[in-house]
């Protein structure tokens, strides 16, 4: 409430005008005289006209100056100027020096008579005093009044400011106690209604009581005798209240019992009248759905325990209505689940997987009580209730899920989280498990549903993740085998037999190789069996992806590789410039797909159980060796195309393996030195190279070393057997082909299967393709009409020369004794 005075100011507000009214109103005059009960009459007379309107100003100055005289009696100069207007008729001089005598001779009584009538007319007062009066008399009246105005008003302001403490005091325990009023008539208000509605009850009850039972009791009062029957009647509506008002259940449903029992026999006895028969079994009825109500009542109580919940149940079955007793059944576990996510959600965890543990617990223990209760109560009639249990289980796991979704695994798989997400899904999947182990209820399709989607996102980013720190490694890796791959803890691999009895060695990878397997692993470790979510040949189908694109980063890596097949966009990849570099990218692919790579997903065969699963998951393996070495043939088939065409042409684009080599044989009048050719020559030393190479980095693997040499040489030799130029020129050019070619391109052909024999290389399909390469330029000698078994040597003789070149290339042979060492093919010709 505002401190305020009776003009609704404040303090500061009235002080100031109070000011503001005694400036503005220096040119206005007043007259004024006590009343008989203290007040004040007057007339504001403004110096135009006598008479007129009272200003705002002029009111204000006036009213001040009432509060004044009515909180203290009149200062002597206000008694003075009271006694000048009540004098007769005169000069304002003469009453002004009379006013001390007028005062001793008259009482203040008297002097105020003229002002208690009814009929006062203050502006005909002023009038009638002021007529006479001259205008320096007036302007003399008018200089006092102002000096009289002057004090009043500083005695006025002096008052109210010694008053103000107490009156702003005043105002507030006003306001305190209109407060405490208000707050009294609101309670008296409830109470009131309250008290209103207490007697609404009490007289409702009687008279609902009064229309259940006054059928009855007119009938029972027009009897003059009671018989046994109706005695027992009586009795028996009274208790029966009575268990109902006590809450008193098994002694209700055994009345109710008894009831159901005597309504039989009255049936059949007829020991009561109809219209008594009939008020008991309506009595009957109705008791029995006011105790269904109660039982409903308590079923939803939230302080009701679980052994009161099925025992209530099952009494609320036992009177017939037991759809209700299993809705409100259901209904209550739903409702204590919710009160244990809300206590969970408000509470502090320790982390996303306590979290999703506890919660997963909760939902699915609930859910596993509700069928319990569900099969315990409702045994008999299972089939009636069983839909009802799983739509409502059903609904229960639709809503765990979606809320899991909404508080972990919706932001979890946009970052990528696939640890966290692959966690909440292994722990509510084991309680899914556990919960259709112990009652059958299948929610795993459920979860499912829900889940798989956030734990695929979580892969994908995952796998791409692989990819991007794959690509950039690559751009630095320096291709050489100095890091040893990490294997999975989990494994359950045991190390490859190839290379069990080398002792300490083990194979190594290039950084972004190693790189590479160890994101593998790690991935893999975090998914863990994802064939419950059906994500694994998805994981196995994202591998394989991965590890194509990381052997086209190593195709790449081939100097002068222009493959970009299946790259997003440009990569930049370091170039593997020497053959151990361009070997070790070899290494590289075959270490990771022969062995570190299926490890790491060899979890999805055992994650199940039984001779048939176990069979699965080896053909799953053995297919996904099959496609990984596929992608290592095609890094070796680039490497050896590489190497086969730096042999084959030139620096400027010129077949260095032609038909000149043999055609141009035959002109020579020299005897020709049987050696073999060149090219041939550079074949030898470039595959003798490799094999060195390889040696000492597939070591205890030598195995993939030989099907490298083995591919490399059929690359060339398949490439002479397929050049249409080639055998155009051989078989229908200008220069046919002559004894002398013909023995040269013979040698030829078995200078490389007696190297690759040697070096344990030489293939079904290279010994094939020399055989069709011989026979085919025999008969392009036969075909100038010679006969090609009269000109070339016998067999021997070419592997005698091709043995004493190989000691010679790799420097096992004497060079004095060349000449001696070589046979003339005449010679064997001859024998």
């Amino acid at each position: 409430m505002k401190d305020e005075n009776d003009f609704g100011l404040s303090g500061k507000g009235y002080e100031l005008m109070m000011e503001e009214s005694l400036k503005n109103d220096m040119n206005k005059r007043w007259r004024g005289s006590w009343s008989h009960d203290g007040l004040i009459s007057c007339t504001f007379i403004s110096e135009s006209s006598i008479g007129n309107s009272i200003q705002p100003s002029a009111a204000a100055s006036f009213l001040a100056f009432a509060i004044a005289c009515i909180l203290r009696r009149p200062t002597q100069q206000q008694q003075l100027t009271m006694d000048l207007f009540m004098t007769p008729r005169g000069s304002v001089s003469s009453s002004i020096g009379d006013a001390a005598e007028l005062e001793a001779n008259l009482t203040l009584s008297d002097r105020l008579k003229v002002f208690k009538s009814s009929s006062f007319d203050p502006n005909a007062y002023v009038a009638s005093k002021s007529r006479t009066m001259n205008e320096k008399e007036i302007r003399h009246l008018c200089a006092y009044l102002l000096d009289l105005k002057k004090a009043s008003a500083e005695e006025m302001r002096k008052s109210v400011l010694a008053n103000y403490s107490a009156f702003i005091r005043t105002s507030k325990e006003i306001s305190d106690l209109e407060g405490e009023l208000l707050s009294m008539r609101n309670l008296l208000s409830n109470q009131a209604a309250l008290v209103h509605g207490l007697a609404d009850g009490c007289e409702l009850s009687p008279m609902i009581s009064g229309n259940e039972d006054s059928d009855m009791d007119n009938i029972l009062d027009e009897k003059t005798e009671i018989s046994k029957t109706e005695k027992w009647l009586i009795g028996y509506l009274e208790t029966l209240e009575v268990l109902l008002a006590e809450k008193r259940v098994d002694e209700a449903m055994a009345a109710l019992e008894e009831g159901e029992k005597m309504v039989k026999e009255i049936s059949e006895g007829g020991t009561l009248s109809s219209s008594l028969f009939e008020a008991l079994q309506a009595a009957i009825a109705e008791h029995r759905q006011k105790l269904a109500d109660q039982l409903a009542d308590a079923i939803c109580q939230p302080s009701t325990r679980s052994s009161e919940i099925r025992s209530t149940a099952l009494s609320l079955k036992k009177l017939g209505d037991g759809p209700r007793a299993h809705t409100l059944l259901l209904s209550s576990r739903q409702e204590t689940m919710h009160r244990g996510i809300k206590n969970l959600q408000s509470s502090t965890y320790g982390g996303v997987g306590a979290f999703t543990a506890i919660l997963s617990q909760l939902v699915f223990s609930t859910i596993s009580q509700a069928a319990s209760d569900s099969l315990s109560v409702f045994a008999e009639e299972e089939p009636a209730y069983t839909s009802e249990l799983v739509t409502w289980a059903v609904a229960q796991a639709e809503k765990f899920a979606a809320l899991l979704k909404k508080c972990i695994l919706a932001s979890t798989a946009a970052a990528g989280g696939l640890r966290v997400a692959s966690e909440c899904v292994h722990v509510c999947m084991s309680h899914c498990y556990l919960l259709e182990n112990k009652s059958g209820l299948a929610l795993s399709p459920v979860l499912i549903k829900f889940f798989r989607p956030f734990v695929k996102q979580a892969l994908k980013t995952n796998l791409k993740r692989i990819e991007q720190s794959s690509s950039a490694l690559a751009a630095a890796d320096d291709w050489v085998l100095a890091y040893t791959p990490t294997s999975s803890r989990h494994s359950g691999l045991p190390p490859s037999s190839s290379h069990m009895n080398i002792g300490s060695f083990q194979p190594k990878l290039s950084s972004s190789a190693d790189k590479f397997n160890s994101m593998v692993m790690e991935l893999f470790e975090d998914v863990g069996p994802l064939e419950i979510l059906q994500l694994d040949v998805q994981a196995v189908e994202g591998l394989i992806h991965e590890f194509n694109f990381y052997v086209n980063l190593l195709i790449n890596a081939l100097p002068g590789s222009v493959v970009t097949e299946n790259l997003e966009g440009p990569r930049i990849v370091k170039v593997a410039e020497t053959e151990a570099q361009q070997i070790a990218l070899l290494a590289n692919a075959i270490l990771l797909a022969d062995e570190l790579l299926p490890r790491a997903v060899v979890k999805f065969s055992h994650s199940s159980r039984g001779d048939d699963s176990q069979r699965k998951g080896s053909d799953k393996q053995r297919e996904l060796k099959k496609r990984l070495q596929r992608e290592v043939d095609r890094l070796r088939d680039s490497f050896c195309r590489q190497h086969a065409l730096e042999l084959i042409f030139t620096e400027e684009g010129e077949a260095r393996l032609n038909a000149l080599i043999y055609l141009g044989l035959d002109g020579n009048v020299e005897q020709p030195e049987w050696f073999p050719s060149p090219i041939f020559q550079e074949i030898f030393a470039k595959l003798t190279e490799v094999a060195s190479i390889s040696a000492d980095i597939f070591v205890g693997r030598e195995r993939f070393a030989t099907v490298l040499l083995m591919r490399l040489a059929e690359t060339v030799v398949l490439w002479l057997s397929d050049d249409q130029a080639f055998w155009e020129e051989v078989e229908a050019g200008s220069t046919p082909l002559g004894p002398i070619g013909l023995q040269q391109l013979y040698l030829d052909m078995q200078f490389v299967m007696i190297f690759s024999s040697q070096g344990r290389y030489l293939s079904r399909h290279l010994h094939q393709a020399i055989k069709n390469i011989i026979e085919r330029a025999i008969n392009a000698l036969a075909a100038t009409g010679l006969d090609p078994n009269s000109v070339l040597p016998e067999d021997e003789w070419f592997v005698e020369v091709s043995e004493i070149a190989i000691k010679m290339l790799t420097g096992r042979a004497a060079f004095d004794s060349v000449e001696e060492d070589i046979p003339s093919p005449t010679s064997s010709v001859q024998m």
